[in-house]
């Protein structure tokens, strides 16, 4: 049988593969974006390139990680709240979110590299920074999903959460990947990332503790 949460994983998982063109469909998105602009602009300048880049990343999240909770029917969590705990329950999306997010932001990034130059003076910082970002986003959205989930599937209460919470969250990324970027040190860098990390540990928390009032709504 394995751990409930390995299961719900598993499931998550397989609920993606079956439905292979939404994944298909965000590397689309992706892909023509990052065209386009090269279409539009050629290579742009590092600031711009950074910009785009987290812009890119946000409406990523918003089209694949923030249906997490989404594409549930309503009768489905009545069964799972039978058989798991809504902490379980909670996580298991926010480890799948996870991995989906980190999937789709190295993607991303290998076809920001290829079309619209690759200006990284540490690509390695740089990757680890989109990792940390792809934290923060699927974080985010999972639980602004599971409270629009519960609030009879109104995605645009999720929007409208989401806007103040992911704004400062994108602006601290913008600023880390800076230091990858520009050639420039940045004394404040160690305590931006840690100021990020700690917003995504308590939304985690925060999550554990509101999500089991929402589940039996």
């Amino acid at each position: 049988m394995g751990s409930p949460l390995l299961s719900l994983i598993r499931k998550d998982l397989l609920i993606e593969w079956r439905q292979k063109h939404a994944f298909f469909g965000v590397l689309l998105y992706v892909g023509s974006t990052v065209f386009v602009i090269y279409m539009m602009s050629g290579q742009p300048d590092v600031r711009t390139w950074n910009a785009l880049f987290w812009l890119t990343q946000l409406f990523v999240a918003v089209n694949s990680v923030a249906k997490s909770f989404l594409q549930e029917h309503p009768n489905r969590f009545r069964y799972y709240f039978t058989v798991v705990k809504p902490s379980t329950f909670l996580l298991a999306k926010m480890i799948y979110s996870l991995c989906l997010m980190l999937l789709i932001s190295m993607l991303s990034l290998l076809l920001f590299c290829l079309l619209l130059g690759a200006p990284l003076q540490q690509t390695g910082l740089f990757v680890a920074i989109t990792a940390v970002g792809s934290i923060s986003l699927s974080t985010v959205f999972t639980f602004l999903s599971a409270i629009a989930a519960r609030a009879q599937q109104n995605a645009a209460l999720m929007a409208i959460l989401g806007f103040p919470i992911i704004t400062p969250v994108l602006m601290m990324l913008s600023s880390l990947a800076q230091k990858a970027i520009l050639p420039v040190y940045q004394t404040d860098w160690w305590s931006l990332a840690g100021t990020l990390l700690m917003l995504d540990v308590l939304v985690i928390i925060l999550g554990l503790i509101l999500f089991p009032f929402l589940w039996q709504e």
